[in-house]
């Protein structure tokens, strides 16, 4: 079986890793922030993740959120911008200016570093990182300092993992919000059809928001629309899915226990799977206005807005970190056929 990494592999006309295990290749940027630009299944022509080969750089960098699997440290919005934590009050800037809120934090807009690139086993793997301190220009109103790492391991058994660590460097609290911005191609096969996509995604309450996308701190039971997600017979694309977030639930994936979601090509049968840690206990549900060949079903340590909402942790999950604390959440992608 072939195993590889090419740490000199150009993408998008920067430098990546290729990561290359059996019938899967993976490709991760730490240049555009740790992103995974690119995972495909060569043997079942199944492309993971949003990709083209049109897309230039200028265009991916424009959009990052919206390309491959962008990794987002303060993900989502926070309202007017403000973030409080147990030991300050922070100002971010307000950019997302529909609704007047901060939204996606700046981890996955910078350059990261790569700290390795090499076989271990079955597995190829790549690990980046990103320390924030007060070169950044965005330290003047978010004065914490902090690292995050990201480990990539791709092997024929276990498909893609990721796995994140952020660290605390600073003498304060900062706040754990973590997610993927997780885009799904559409087709996910080779040549197949956009009509023919359902999404899996096990769910528990529906969190309520408001018209500025921010939560209304109420959580909804499923109505049968909510239960298209449970069913398997949620469309993905073609139809419009604008913010939906709900609470993560375990499910089942060919008879046992599985936490994540799975995406089927109704056609040929074929699934990507994303399973996740126990530490992701929210979904947000997202598909660009559903006519733009992808769909982003991302999951979140915690809600929109979490450390301003006056909900319990428990509820909301909302965490901080004390000086020299660290955090790990990991989830996986592999494909069935």
């Amino acid at each position: 079986m072939n195993i590889s990494v090419d740490p000199a592999f150009e993408c998008k006309g920067v430098s990546c890793v290729r990561l290359t295990a059996g019938r899967y290749y993976a490709v991760v940027s730490p240049s555009t922030g740790s992103s995974v630009l690119r995972m495909y299944d060569t043997k079942n022509s199944i492309e993971v993740f949003r990709y083209s080969e049109s897309c230039t750089l200028d265009d991916y960098n424009n959009a990052r959120e919206i390309w491959g699997l962008p990794t987002l440290y303060l993900p989502n919005r926070f309202d007017a911008g403000v973030l409080k934590t147990s030991d300050g009050e922070y100002h971010l800037p307000v950019n997302d200016t529909l609704f007047g809120n901060h939204i996606h934090g700046w981890a996955h807009k910078r350059a990261h570093k790569l700290e390795t690139a090499e076989v271990r086993g079955d597995k190829a793997v790549c690990v980046t990182s990103y320390t924030f301190d007060k070169d950044d220009e965005m330290f003047s109103c978010f004065p914490l300092s902090f690292r995050l790492t990201y480990t990539y391991e791709l092997s024929e058994a276990e498909g893609l993992k990721q796995t994140l660590k952020l660290e605390n460097l600073s003498d304060k609290h900062i706040p754990v919000s973590l997610c993927t911005h997780t885009c799904i191609n559409a087709p996910i096969v080779t040549g197949g059809s956009q009509e023919g996509l359902r999404l899996t995604v096990p769910v528990g309450e529906r969190c309520e928001l408001s018209s500025r996308c921010l939560p209304t701190e109420r959580l909804l039971p499923l109505t049968d629309a909510d239960k298209c997600y449970i069913n398997g017979t949620k469309k993905p694309v073609l139809n419009v899915i604008d913010n939906e977030m709900y609470t993560a639930a375990e499910g089942e994936l060919d008879g046992k226990p599985f936490y994540g979601a799975t995406v089927t090509d109704l056609n040929s049968g074929k699934r990507i799977c994303n399973e996740i840690s126990p530490e992701y206990r929210f979904w947000n549900m997202w598909n660009d206005r559903g006519g733009n060949g992808y769909f982003c079903p991302e999951p979140m340590t915690a809600m929109i807005n979490a450390a301003n909402l006056k909900l319990d942790p428990a509820v909301s999950g909302h965490k901080e970190l004390g000086k020299g604390e660290s955090y790990v959440c990991w989830q996986r992608f592999f494909t069935l056929a």
